[in-house]
């Protein structure tokens, strides 16, 4: 039972530290020397809906379930049926939490193209 208290604790705090990557994933910095302030939120909204595009939801799911698989395969090679259920659980979060967090980073990237392409200077 430890065990699975210590995979579960690991897992959470891989994820924590996933989101936590995420929510500045999409933070912009840029030299404002004459910038207009209105029209760069106007351009900053249209850039986040380009990058909204970018899908999270079906990447998540794929590395969930892709880590469920590696998981579950790994607790039934050394383990039982009741290990290769909690790995696959561990699996399954950790998977779509790195997925989910990939794409967030491409959200960024995309995020910050867009502004470099209507001519700001984008510093991060």
């Amino acid at each position: 039972m430890r065990y699975c208290s210590t995979s579960l604790l690991i897992a959470l705090c891989g994820t924590a530290l996933l989101v936590a990557g995420c929510a500045s994933s999409k933070r912009v910095v840029i030299d404002d020397k004459g910038v207009d302030p209105a029209a760069y939120q106007q351009d900053l909204a249209e850039c986040q809906t380009i990058a909204d595009q970018v899908t999270t939801g079906r990447d998540a799911a794929g590395g969930a379930l892709g880590g469920a698989v590696i998981g579950g395969a790994l607790g039934a090679i050394f383990g039982n049926s009741s290990t290769a259920g909690r790995m696959a659980g561990g699996g399954a979060v950790i998977g779509g939490a790195g997925k989910a967090g990939e794409a967030e980073q491409e959200k960024g990237q995309v995020l910050r193209n867009c502004l470099r392409g209507r001519g700001y200077r984008v510093l991060n």
